[in-house]
């Protein structure tokens, strides 16, 4: 399996994530327009963090997104800025959403973040247990 690393002066890293995002009470609100426009408001908050969405997809009450990070990314500082800014925007532009949403918040104060960097933890377990026992002769330098 190819892997596509990143890189910066100082290191190489492999940095996946998997964010499912719900709308507060799970309120019925997101459609194709207000997906849309929560991907772009993501990419543009992302881009200040090092944060870049790889696939985004949507439910009526949710949204699921992979995205790359670095290792420098405060992931709960971008989190925070882009719940706020989001939800200020999109009850801005589509005033329709106040009917079902009468707060300030857009966004459930929970969300779910999983690591997703592509190898199981039993296969790195095992990888990690292993270092150090082949014979110095026998690794590839």
């Amino acid at each position: 399996m190819i892997r596509n690393f990143d890189k910066n002066k100082h290191s190489v890293y492999l940095l996946n994530y998997h964010l499912v995002m719900v709308v507060k009470y799970r309120r019925q609100v997101i459609d194709g327009d207000i997906s849309k426009r929560l991907l772009e408001i993501f990419t543009y908050i992302g881009e200040k963090y090092g944060v870049m969405p790889i696939e985004w997809n949507h439910d009526i009450d949710h949204v699921h997104v992979l995205f790359k990070a670095q290792p420098q990314t405060e992931i709960s500082k971008f989190l925070n800025a882009y719940k706020s800014a989001s939800s200020r925007l999109i009850k801005k532009e589509y005033p329709q959403i106040r009917q079902k949403l009468w707060k300030e918040m857009f966004w459930s104060k929970s969300y779910a973040l999983m690591t997703s960097g592509g190898a199981s933890l039993s296969v790195l377990k095992e990888y990690i247990e292993k270092q150090g026992t082949k014979p110095r002769n026998m690794r590839k330098e």
